[in-house]
């Protein structure tokens, strides 16, 4: 039966990101379904010109979520009572100039008014199949520097590779902090590069000779 060695290589490699992706919401509060409805669909809509205004193609704009719901209160004595109705919606959108970024954010802001919401910022890359790359061919490295290792404790030398596979790895782009590369300031509010990086893993099984 011939001996073999398995070991798992992981490495990640980091970029500037060239894509922000802003979650914006939209909320709000009226004393009918129908005003809040309407209302909200209005500064969605404000919203959604106003980063298109700035910059952002409508393919990068996507709606996610609606809600209309009665706000309930307490009272003592009659039970529930409805306050007011409030209506909710999502915009996701994808800035793919780091540069654009503060302007779009500022003008969503200022079409939202005091119904906007500002729900997430993630940056991460439009493509990441370069940095992908990197990060799997340093993975490989990272195989094949520890199997050399242990094979060189079992007094053995690697053979010929006798499987490959990916290992699953969660969550997106890691934005490093402290490896800030560049700033592009707002009126309001800057949005700093940074680096991200990618990370990847593999698994690999050699013959020991």
């Amino acid at each position: 039966m011939n001996r073999t060695i398995t070991v798992t290589g992981t490495a990640s490699a980091k970029a500037v990101p060239d894509l922000v992706t802003l979650t914006l919401g939209v909320e709000t509060r009226r004393g009918t379904a129908a005003e809040a409805y309407d209302d909200a669909g209005k500064a969605a809509n404000a919203v959604a010109a106003s980063v298109r205004e700035a910059g952002v193609s409508a393919v990068d704009l996507r709606t996610s979520g609606l809600n209309l719901r009665a706000d309930l209160v307490w009272v003592e004595g009659q039970g529930q009572k409805v306050t007011a109705y409030v209506a909710s919606t999502n915009l996701q959108v994808g800035i793919r100039s780091q540069a654009d970024a503060p302007a779009a954010i500022a003008a969503a802001v200022a079409a939202g008014g005091d119904d906007i919401r500002i729900n997430g910022i993630e940056q991460g890359f439009a493509d990441s199949s370069v940095v992908t790359a990197q990060a799997q061919e340093a993975a490989w490295q990272d195989a094949v520097a520890r199997a050399e290792q242990y094979a060189s404790l079992a007094s053995a030398r690697l053979g010929k590779v006798v499987s490959i596979s990916q290992e699953p790895l969660h969550g997106g782009p890691i934005p490093l902090g402290g490896m800030v590369r560049a700033s592009f300031a707002a009126e309001a509010m800057p949005v700093e590069a940074g680096e991200s990086s990618v990370s990847a893993s593999i698994r690999v099984e050699w013959e020991l000779v």
